[in-house]
């Protein structure tokens, strides 16, 4: 195999020793009581995150025959679902097993990450790393990066659900917002975009999932695409109008779970005194009219599409929106929106409003065609099914492959989406009735 060069490495480590980092302080504010707490089925406690995580990096080891020996903890609660690696704790019972215990975790932790910074010098000394081997170290850190965001997710679903609005998750991570202002006359509108031949997927160099390769070319008639992403000042409008308790805006299947689960409005929402509140990371406040709607499911996305007499955008549709020159080349990263940050440094001093930012934040950031905050906010809700593209190779067994059923594509990444993930060919998908992700949509329209 080809050999990757001495920079190569250095780059592995200095992303490996990031991630890791970012976790910890992701991990650090919770107490021993919310570390081991499940709140939902769907999520995970933040204690089988981290070990999780450590877990894949020693599965990393074993591969390329490194010595795990003195291993002081059980594995066996820590596979999520390889069925390849002996047991296979359910997602639903993870919370009644609070092991290993936290002082082991982090043990465990230190141990696993002296033993691959060893395992990294040793390919540098001996210039032994192929790319096979690059490619499994950082899909590595590329899934201890999406774990920092699900563990996200769980701290929200957890924190919300006590009344006292000063319970609540203080992250540690703070982000510079000097630039972000909240315009309440911003003129929003659609873009319009030209059809014809498109190449879907990633192109370029560096990493990329195997789900975004091959690329490949699909044909798209013109249409347009909303400017900046559905507000919640919008969806508001939806929901007063009486929006959830209208079949005629609804699948069939998302008609069903409104009834049963009595759903009136997004995610986390909840009316007191004739307005609406919602329980993020800052506790209880009025819903911001103009950041990004979030926490709704497909199925409310694709409701509020035809109450506005437009639809949800096609992955394809999506993808050459937030292409980011005129030749269409796809591999930039850019600062288009709230992402989280990705760099060992972050600041620990204060906190930070973790949240969509208002539309119109970014100016100086668009697509070539002029959308806004494609790039972190709000995952965006793609009418797209997940399957896998044509030609597709799996790189890794178990990974993406075995997921390309019954879910929907989302694009564009979230303000808690690690900076170092984030290009407009990665592909997210959700089951089409979730919530907890930090989804959010923009509608299209054909030309015709």
């Amino acid at each position: 195999m080809a050999q990757v060069t001495t920079t190569d490495i250095k780059k592995l480590r200095s992303d490996f020793l990031s991630v890791r980092n970012i976790t910890s302080l992701i991990f650090e504010p919770l107490s021993i009581e919310d570390a081991v707490m499940q709140s939902d089925p769907f999520g995970s406690t933040p204690n089988w995150h981290i070990a999780h995580v450590t877990w894949f990096f020693q599965k990393i080891l074993e591969k390329y025959e490194q010595d795990v020996e003195g291993n002081c903890i059980n594995t066996d609660y820590l596979n999520s679902y390889y069925q390849r690696y002996s047991k296979i704790l359910p997602k639903t019972q993870r919370g009644k097993f609070p092991r290993p215990k936290i002082s082991d975790t982090l043990k465990y932790r230190a141990m696993i990450e002296d033993l691959f910074l060893k395992f990294l010098d040793t390919m540098e000394r001996n210039n032994s790393l192929t790319r096979n081997t690059a490619y499994d170290i950082e899909l590595a850190n590329q899934h201890e990066m999406q774990h920092q965001e699900l563990l996200t997710y769980d701290l929200q679903h957890y924190f919300q659900r006590f009344d006292d609005p000063l319970d609540n998750y203080q992250p540690k991570i703070r982000r510079k917002t000097e630039s972000i202002t909240d315009n309440p006359d911003i003129e929003q509108g659609m873009i319009k975009i030209t059809g014809g031949l498109y190449e879907l997927g990633f192109s370029g160099e560096g990493f990329c999932y195997d789900n975004e390769i091959p690329e490949h070319k699909t044909y798209l008639i013109p249409y347009e695409i909303d400017k900046y992403p559905v507000t919640n000042s919008e969806f508001m409008e939806f929901t007063e109008a009486g929006g959830y308790q209208d079949y005629r805006y609804w699948l069939s299947d998302g008609w069903d779970l409104v009834r049963e689960n009595d759903w009136k409005s997004p995610l986390y929402w909840q009316k007191i005194d004739g307005e609406w509140y919602k329980k993020d990371f800052t506790g209880l406040n009025k819903v911001s009219p103009n950041e990004p709607v979030t926490n709704v499911s497909y199925f409310e996305a694709d409701a509020y599409s035809k109450w506005a007499r437009k639809r949800l955008p096609t992955e394809a549709e999506w993808e050459k929106a937030a292409s980011w020159n005129e030749d269409l080349r796809k591999k930039a990263i850019y600062p288009w929106g709230n992402d989280l940050p990705s760099d060992i440094y972050a600041n620990l001093l204060e906190t930070w409003k973790w949240a969509p930012s208002p539309i119109g934040s970014y100016p100086q950031g668009k697509s070539h065609y002029g959308c806004h905050q494609m790039i972190g906010d709000v995952w965006e809700w793609t009418s797209s099914e997940y399957v896998l593209y044509p030609g597709f190779r799996s790189k890794f067994l178990e990974y993406t492959d075995k997921w390309a059923v019954n879910q929907k594509v989302l694009r564009g990444g979230s303000f808690a989406t690690p900076r170092l993930q984030i290009r407009n060919s990665y592909r997210n998908y959700f089951k089409p009735h979730e919530r907890i992700p930090f989804s959010g949509f923009r509608c299209a329209r054909d030309l015709l």
